[in-house]
């Protein structure tokens, strides 16, 4: 099977083991360097993995669950403390002060979904956590969320993989297209919001634009 899959991440999942499962999903929920790691690919493959023998479902949700949590925390702890001091930067990369209050009053409103449905969608599952932090969302809401959407996120991907490992034979030759829905799946949502502030952009402009163009008639 590991001849088949991309970079071989079966391969890298059976060098590394839990130990290699924990700091990818730990740094695919709290680190910049998740932005660029296959988190659900990663706990769909070794689902898959264990519905063969080679990993222990239980072991493997519980350790991947641990990273995505405590990741999650580390996310938050780094909004918190670094988020506030950027907004005072004019050239801020994170966040202006009219954004960080507009999230602030985001989270205060739809904080605890957001920290649960971000954990499927790929960026979106790395950046909520900080941005809830820099937002100053209470951490003890934060937390309960952060646990439920970890386990519900952990269980549910590698549950698929190792389902689908135990149903359909000789599953490895289909595994490629599978990871592709995945991941496609996984962008998807970051593709549409693109593509709609863009679309908003470029409306606004088009107004502008005809406005300007009134008053130069006028």
């Amino acid at each position: 099977m590991d001849s088949l899959l991309p970079l071989n991440l079966a391969t890298l999942i059976q060098t590394g083991g839990y130990l290699g499962i924990f700091l990818i999903v730990f740094a695919d929920s709290g680190l910049l360097l998740g932005l660029v790691l296959p988190g659900d690919s990663l706990l769909f493959t070794a689902g898959l993995l264990a519905s063969q023998g080679h990993l222990n479902l239980g072991i493997l949700m519980i350790v991947a669950a641990l990273g995505a949590i405590v990741g999650d925390s580390v996310g938050y702890a780094f909004g918190k403390r670094v988020g506030p001091k950027l907004v005072t930067r004019e050239d801020s990369w994170f966040f202006t002060t009219h954004q960080l209050e507009h999230a602030r009053q985001f989270y205060e409103r739809h904080g605890g979904r957001t920290i649960v449905l971000a954990r499927f969608v790929h960026f979106v599952r790395t950046l909520a956590p900080m941005i809830a932090g820099a937002a100053g969302m209470h951490y003890g809401t934060f937390l309960l969320y952060n646990i439920f959407g970890g386990l519900f996120w952990v269980i549910s991907v590698s549950a698929l993989g190792y389902w689908l490992g135990h149903t359909i034979p000789n599953i490895d030759h289909y595994i490629l297209p599978i990871l592709g829905v995945i991941g496609m799946l996984a962008f998807a949502p970051t593709i549409v919001h693109l593509s709609q502030n863009s679309l908003k952009n470029r409306n606004q402009r088009e107004e502008r634009e005809a406005s300007n163009d009134v008053h130069l008639d006028v």
